[in-house]
C-alpha cells in the first residue's frame, strides 16, 4: 500500500513501481506477476467474478483506486476505451458520409459493419 500514491487532483492512487510495456503498474502477488489494480480490486471488494476484467474509468493504467474500477465484460471495457475498435463503434457514418442507419449498414460475418450504399458503388 506504501507504494500507492495519491494524485490530488485526480485522486488516482497511482503505483509507483515496476510497470509493464503497456503502462499496468505489477507486482509478484501469491508467487505470481500480476496488475496492482487487479489485486487492489479483489482485496478490497472481493473476487473478480468469471468473465469479466477491470476497467479503469479514470483512464489512468498506474490507478489502483476501487473507486476507479469497475467489473466488466471485456468488449464494455473495449468500447469505453480509445482504441481503434473503440472510434470505429462510435461512428455513425461511413468515410463517405452515408448514415450507419439499420437499413444501410450490413454486418458482416466477422462483426464488421459495411455501408451498403458504398458496397451498391464499389
Amino acid at each position: 500500500w506504501d507504494r500507492l500514491i495519491e494524485n490530488p487532483v485526480t485522486k488516482c492512487l497511482e503505483w509507483m513501481c515496476s510497470l509493464n510495456s503497456y503502462g499496468y503498474g505489477q507486482v509478484r502477488f501469491n508467487s505470481k506477476n500480476t496488475y496492482i489494480h487487479r489485486v487492489v480490486y479483489e482485496l478490497s471488494v472481493g473476487p473478480i467474478p468469471l468473465g469479466l476484467t477491470i476497467d479503469h474509468l479514470c483512464r489512468n493504467r498506474r490507478c489502483a483506486n476501487v473507486k476507479h474500477l469497475e467489473a466488466v465484460p471485456n468488449r464494455v471495457n473495449i468500447l469505453r476505451g480509445v482504441g481503434h475498435t473503440a472510434n470505429n463503434a462510435h461512428k455513425t457514418h461511413c468515410f463517405r458520409g452515408h448514415p450507419f442507419s439499420i437499413e444501410n449498414t450490413h454486418i458482416r460475418p466477422n462483426g464488421n459493419r459495411e455501408c451498403r450504399k458504398c458496397a451498391v458503388l464499389q
